[in-house]
């Protein structure tokens, strides 16, 4: 069993890291105040060959490993933590299952812009009355010739504001069977977009509304029955979300131990007090084990698609570390972690959302029970008996 990267592999996070610093870094603690998406950042990405690192070279990606993604996000987040979100949405999630499920002609409409940095993609998945519960969504895409009628309404669709494309999941018949997914573009007649809101992180979304929006046969991506397929995509997501909260964690560590090493209170380095050296070494002892799970889930991915259990034990665990070490950074730098002045107040933000967003913590927990005690526990209420 190998615990350290490959030369190759080493050889590209040295490639990423020095990029980061030497283009990211400047500019960090603006972006990450900004609402705005960071094009700029995106077509950076794209010129070094950081968008689309998973996805087959004759499909214009880089081929790379799950791994190689997963390193990259780590190294951006060390030098600019909002540029992680660029990372994140240029190789998991939506990104994902569009290059591994689109056809030949979705793929020349839809993919090449997301690699060259000019496009984004947007899940429009979560409803009113669908969040956790995501089987539940009554988004329907409903037979007229040859294509289909969306109507239904969408929330909480991380960079709705900015995306090119939504790939939004809708149901075409009953059950989880017909639950599948469209492609729509933005300027599509019949979407509108709701009044913008903010989350406590800083980052805005808007609802999305359809109303008789026409998609074409030629839009669909997965069809009834598309549901599974789609959620193994899904896992990926975690993996991207689980990195930056680690990334982000390992981020304010940084910064709280330099603070600690130079910092002079009573005459002496904050780190000559041993309170703080047991923060110090608690949060060790977090970061490097919430890492090796995290590796764990991307090592033992099978054709790209990591499984549901290791993927749920890796989010659950870098969700938290990330929170509690950025938490306890702050503390570490008082005031000056508290203020705008520092990212780790925006770290402690972030994290605290992707505890939620990708799948609860408490939902997670359910599946890792499941594969625990080798049996499903559905959250539904037992159906009345005849």
């Amino acid at each position: 069993m190998e615990f350290d990267l490959t030369q190759d592999q080493q050889f590209f996070r040295d490639t990423v890291r020095d990029f980061a610093q030497r283009e990211l870094a400047p500019g960090s603690r603006e972006r990450a105040h900004s609402s705005d998406y960071p094009w700029d950042v995106a077509k950076k990405m794209a010129a070094n060959g950081l968008l689309g690192i998973t996805v087959d070279e004759e499909d214009g990606g880089g081929g790379g490993s799950l791994m190689d993604a997963v390193i990259a996000i780590e190294e951006i987040a060390a030098a600019c933590p909002r540029s992680a979100d660029v990372i994140q949405a240029g190789n998991f999630g939506a990104l994902r299952v569009l290059a591994n499920f689109a056809t030949a002609d979705q793929k020349e409409r839809y993919l090449a812009p997301l690699l060259d940095g000019t496009g984004l993609i947007c899940v429009a998945m979560t409803e009113p009355d669908a969040g956790s519960a995501v089987t539940e969504l009554s988004t329907t895409a409903t037979p007229d010739g040859d294509g289909f009628r969306v109507n239904g309404s969408k929330i909480f669709t991380t960079h709705g504001l900015h995306a090119s494309v939504f790939l939004v999941y809708v149901r075409f018949g009953p059950g989880t069977n017909g639950i599948g997914s469209v492609l729509v573009e933005r300027g599509a007649k019949g979407l509108a977009f709701g009044k913008p809101a903010s989350f406590l992180s800083g980052e805005d979304w808007n609802p999305l509304f359809f109303d008789d929006v026409y998609v074409p046969q030629e839009n669909v991506l997965l069809g009834p029955g598309g549901f599974k397929k789609q959620m193994s995509g899904f896992n990926v997501e975690r993996i991207g979300n689980s990195a930056r909260a680690l990334a982000l964690g390992r981020y304010s560590y940084e910064l709280a131990r330099e603070h600690a090493l130079t910092r002079r209170q009573f005459g002496r380095p904050l780190c000559e007090f041993q309170g703080l050296q047991w923060k110090f070494a608690e949060m060790k002892i977090k970061l490097d084990a919430a890492q090796l799970v995290l590796y764990r889930a991307v090592t033992n991915a099978e054709n790209g698609f990591p499984s549901t259990e290791q993927t749920a034990i890796a989010k659950v665990l870098c969700n938290r570390t990330g929170f509690d070490v950025a938490n306890e950074s702050l503390q570490v730098l008082g005031g000056m972690g508290y203020s705008d002045e520092m990212l780790v107040e925006y770290c402690l933000r972030r994290t605290r959302g992707w505890m939620i967003a990708g799948g609860t913590i408490e939902m997670l927990l359910n599946r890792i029970a499941e594969s625990v005690f080798e049996r499903r526990f559905p959250q539904r209420p037992p159906r009345p008996q005849d």
